[in-house]
């Protein structure tokens, strides 16, 4: 009775005083939203509220994650000439609310300044609420999947003119819309535009300019283009980024639990991603946010288990052995609509392999992951000017395929630093089904040995394995498995360096969570018997 009572009073009120078109704030962080917007369940009584389900994700902390503000740290170091305009730039799809309304008063948006201790949460808000409701809920249509639309550039009515649209891709009938529209001022619309793939490529495709001494413009990096790359795949018009990243809920849902109204279609808000590091790292610095312990536990173990399950499939075959050699093939199968890993170049994949003899001793192991993040026998942990070379082949304990970016300056020196990076020195980061390396464009093109591995190309790598046998016995057996890590330990390594509060803090906790710092993504096994070389496979993983 008193929720009808209370629906009925907001009725009143926006029937008896209709907002005027005035200036008004541009959003509204999303504690305004969250009130209508949780305690939503499904037809089989699933829990799919959306603040609930978004408040611990990398979108909701995109302002707050300790890696982004110790390497946005490291870059205006390193460019100090120009460390306003670096904030300004990478404010734009971490702090976008605060970003464009810093635009809108005529003034450059600052990172430094609301993550202040000091400063005041009144005037930190906007920016501290990351990537939010009415943030996506306004983006326009307007130039949506072309370049000028790219590195944040998705356009938004910035007149500050009341009341503002919230698009969704669902109709709202006008006497809920007229509720919102006075709780709010911000009126629900219908948009179709709302989940594609070009209003996702605004923030996920950037491209970056790397400054010379002066601060000037000295070259130009494709820093993250997954849009780009899902462009030469077979998934594009089929399959988009909401398909895996924001998976429909199977039955009818609301989208409010005011006047709820059953929807097929709807979205949930988890946003399973690359990086289950980021709710660990939160935390464990103990940094303040909207998000409960409970929350970054389920979004932590939700992005692992999206990965184990949706990114990649291994194989082994071929085996044999022949003059004290052991023979395999390993194929890498990417299951992802984009490169596997895409996105920001700290990220990595690479094979760990295993070979036993009859006795269960290892007689080979290339790959191994040590306690603080880096991999061993790979040259770019050991040595921050080298890097692994992509490998055909593997047949020495210090050859490691590892799928990745390498950044290069404009000496082709090895980097991390992206303003300094103007080429790739190494993408062998394993392409998604449809993708032709021969055909790609510059901007998503493979570089390093790859591009001639003739076993390297359309959504999958196969790796022979050459291994010296020296004495052993067998029968033999092989295991393989595909690990990765959202952050590289070159990546976290090179902060150390760079003066300040936010490296420290994030490489301390780092080397907290080092161990951890990797997750399984696929797993292969097989054994080769004594008698008659019989070929065995085994996909079960060993317990």
């Amino acid at each position: 009775m008193k929720t009808h009572m209370t629906l009925i009073f907001l009725l009143l009120v926006a029937s008896a005083q209709e907002l005027q078109a005035a200036p008004g704030p541009l959003f509204l962080t999303s504690d305004n939203c969250m009130a209508c917007h949780d305690g939503l369940t499904s037809a089989k009584a699933e829990d799919v509220s959306i603040g609930f389900a978004w408040r611990a994700t990398a979108m909701a902390q995109s302002a707050r994650d300790p890696y982004w503000q110790a390497s946005v740290r490291r870059e205006t170091t390193d460019h100090a000439v120009a460390a306003a305009a670096i904030e300004n730039e990478c404010s734009t799809c971490h702090m976008p609310m605060d970003h464009l309304q810093a635009h809108a008063e005529g003034r450059k948006a600052r990172v430094f300044a609301n993550l202040h201790p000091a400063a005041a949460p009144a005037q930190t808000a906007l920016a501290r609420d990351g990537v939010s409701c009415t943030l996506c809920h306004q983006i326009e249509p307007d130039k949506l999947g072309s370049p000028e639309s790219f590195v944040g550039q998705f356009v938004i009515e910035t007149t500050g003119r009341l009341p503002r649209q919230a698009k969704g891709p669902f109709a709202v009938r006008p006497e809920v819309a007229r509720v919102m529209k006075s709780a709010t001022q911000f009126l629900p619309t219908q948009a179709s535009h709302i989940g594609s793939a070009e209003m996702c490529a605004t923030c996920h495709t950037l491209i970056t300019e790397a400054l010379g001494p002066r601060g000037e413009v000295v070259g130009r990096l494709p820093e993250q283009v997954p849009y780009l790359e899902w462009k030469e795949s077979r998934y594009r018009g089929t399959v988009n980024c909401v398909s895996c990243h924001m998976p429909k809920v199977e039955e009818e849902a609301p989208i409010a639990n005011l006047l709820a109204e059953p929807r097929t279609g709807v979205l949930r808000h988890m946003f399973v991603g690359g990086n289950f590091m980021l709710p660990a790292f939160l935390e464990r610095l103990r940094v303040s946010t909207q998000a409960a312990p409970q929350d970054f536990q389920r979004d932590r173990t939700a992005v692992r288990s999206f990965l184990s399950q949706k990114a990649a499939r291994l194989s082994l075959g071929d085996l044999s052995v022949k003059d004290g050699v052991l023979r395999a093939l390993i194929t890498v199968e990417n299951q992802a609509g984009h490169k596997l890993p895409t996105a920001y170049p700290s990220r990595r994949a690479w094979l760990h392999i295993l070979v036993k003899d009859g006795g269960g001793r290892v007689v080979f192991e290339s790959g191994a992951l040590r306690a603080n993040g880096s991999i061993v026998g790979n040259d770019n942990d050991d040595d921050p000017s080298l890097f692994e070379p992509h490998h055909s082949a593997i047949e020495k304990p210090n050859q490691v395929q590892i799928y990745e970016a390498i950044l290069g300056d404009s000496q082709d020196r090895v980097t991390t630093g992206l303003l300094h990076a103007v080429k790739y020195l190494k993408d062998n980061r394993v392409l998604p089904e449809g993708f032709t390396k021969r055909r790609a464009t510059a901007d998503v093109a493979v570089h390093g040995e790859a591009k001639v591995d003739e076993d390297f190309d359309s959504g999958a790598d196969h790796v022979r394995l050459l291994i010296p046998l020296g004495g052993a016995i067998g029968p033999f057996s092989i295991e393989a498995e595909l690990l990765y890590q959202p952050i590289g330990f070159r990546w976290a390594e090179n902060l150390r360096s760079t003066p300040g509060v936010e490296p420290s803090r994030f490489n301390r906790a780092y080397d907290a969570l080092a161990g951890v710092s990797s997750q399984r993504l696929a797993f292969a096994a097989a054994t080769q018997r004594v008698a008659g070389l019989r070929f065995e496979p085994d996909d079960k993983e060993p317990h």
